[in-house]
């Protein structure tokens, strides 16, 4: 018994640390292209016909430019605790989203940036209120993935908790829109909010020590049994060859 536990306590740390080790050229390279993508210059838009073929693995994060006329409709709110790809943005607060008109005649949902907690009114941003056509320079982004405590949205009262562009244009008869949404980075709202901002990922890569840590505990497991195997050859009654 006591081999069996060490062979599967060994396979299993090691496994863990190698699978840490899977994860960390994993998240260096997806932080790479992040950054290669939010810092690459902005290219047109792609038309409405072929935004059901576009794919988050190719297109999202990828900087955009267009020209469009905000809809005059109600803008949704998007709770968010705060934004681990901004750094201004620290805080409880609102995405404030809103359809726009391309000029190519797609409708695409505008994330306009961000307010914070207590200044959610529409009245405290209606200096940021543009009607006239607007070129915007942003980020695609597709919808976030509900977690498991992630609250139910209230459309009755326009507070979601997931910035869903589809979902949140079928509950507010915008019509169709285009399956991601924008991020807008340029140019700010007059008045300043809704509070725009560059995006820059800040993700933990802390795999490394995790994969130390288990091949550390591999090497613990392997340190014990040889300790016992030793004190048990000198165990009394011992038979020695």
């Amino acid at each position: 018994m006591p081999i069996l536990f060490m062979l599967v306590a060994l396979a299993t740390f090691v496994g863990l640390g190698t699978w840490q080790l899977q994860r960390k050229a994993w998240k260096e390279a997806l932080i790479e292209r992040l950054e290669q993508r939010l810092s690459a210059a902005p290219v047109n838009l792609p038309v409405p016909e072929r935004w059901s073929s576009l794919d988050p693995a190719d297109d999202e994060f990828r900087r955009v430019k267009f020209s469009a006329v905000f809809a005059p409709a109600e803008a949704a709110l998007v709770y968010t605790p705060g934004s681990s790809l901004r750094a201004d943005v620290s805080g409880p607060g609102y995405w404030v989203l809103a359809p726009a008109r391309t000029a190519t005649g797609g409708i695409i949902v505008v994330d306009r940036g961000f307010v914070p907690q207590g200044q959610q009114d529409a009245v405290t941003r209606s200096a940021g209120d543009i009607s006239a056509s607007v070129n915007i320079i942003g980020v695609m982004r597709w919808r976030e993935a509900r977690g498991l405590f992630t609250p139910a949205d209230d459309p009755a009262h326009n507070l979601w908790f997931l910035r869903d562009p589809v979902a949140i244009a079928g509950a507010k008869d915008w019509g169709k829109v285009a399956p991601f949404f924008i991020e807008l980075q340029d140019p700010p709202a007059p008045g300043g909010l809704p509070r725009v901002g560059a995006l820059k990922p800040t993700l933990r890569n802390e795999h490394l020590q995790y994969a130390i840590t288990w091949y550390g505990l591999a090497a613990v497991v392997v340190a014990m049994f040889v300790l016992w195997l030793r004190a048990r050859g000198r165990a009394p009654g011992v038979a020695r060859y």
